[in-house]
């Protein structure tokens, strides 16, 4: 079925990928309170989205990233497609549990968010893949920890403030201000659940090497480096 154990890791990987990044868009729009802290309920699967861009990109290369984010940019567009047509076509009275009016008030918010969340994801995931393979370049491939916390702290800042401005903040559904809490809370745990998640990377890493081989895997993980680090794309 696949023509090798290296892209049935690649395809796991991006499944992990694309399933977290598309639930985090229907679930954005609950909005939850821990304290005095207000932020989207979105935030809990981001970090493995970035957790898995990191794996991905450290054993397949800027090009595996870049081509797997369009396609998953694609695939959030999908949703949306779908999520508007089920909005318009009515609710069977008496029949359906669930109104028109409940309905939207759950899928009609999580539009915003994916428009927004569109625009933020290309763009936080292509800074990602940059700083990812700037400070691998300047570490010559050593302090793995580094380049993914690096790189996750500059894209989701981008992430998270493009996302609730879009959704949450253009629609006038939050002042600047409670908008300005929101993203600076959701970016700091986002953050938070980076950094701790951040042995993961090891233990995906490992995981990857016990099933492909130590020889295999660094033959894949130097193949990814030269191709990235001379901008050069894998067909």
């Amino acid at each position: 079925m696949f023509k090798s154990k290296r892209e049935l890791v690649y395809i796991i990987l991006a499944g992990i990928f694309v399933t977290n990044a598309v639930v985090a868009e229907l679930i954005g729009g609950k909005l939850i309170q821990i304290g005095p802290f207000v932020m989207s309920i979105g935030i809990i699967p981001w970090p493995i989205v970035f957790l898995s861009t990191d794996i991905i990109n450290e054993h397949f290369g800027k090009a595996g990233v870049q081509k797997l984010s369009l396609i998953t940019a694609s695939l959030i567009a999908y949703t949306f497609v779908i999520l508007f047509v089920a909005i318009k076509i009515p609710a069977a009275i008496g029949i359906s549990t669930v109104t028109d009016s409940q309905f939207y008030a759950v899928f009609g918010q999580s539009m915003w968010i994916i428009v927004g969340s569109i625009v933020a994801f290309l763009t936080s995931q292509f800074v990602d893949v940059f700083i990812f393979w700037l400070l691998r370049d300047k570490t010559g491939g050593k302090m793995m920890w580094l380049r993914s916390t690096g790189s996750t702290v500059v894209s989701q800042l981008i992430d998270t403030f493009v996302v609730m401005g879009i959704a949450f903040w253009l629609p006038g559904k939050m002042t600047t201000a409670v908008f300005l809490n929101a993203s600076l809370t959701g970016y700091t745990f986002k953050l938070i659940i980076a950094v701790v998640l951040t042995p993961l990377i090891y233990v995906g890493h490992r995981l990857i090497e016990k099933y492909l081989g130590d020889e295999a895997t660094h033959d894949i993980v130097k193949h990814a480096a030269e191709h990235s680090l001379h901008h050069k794309v894998e067909e």
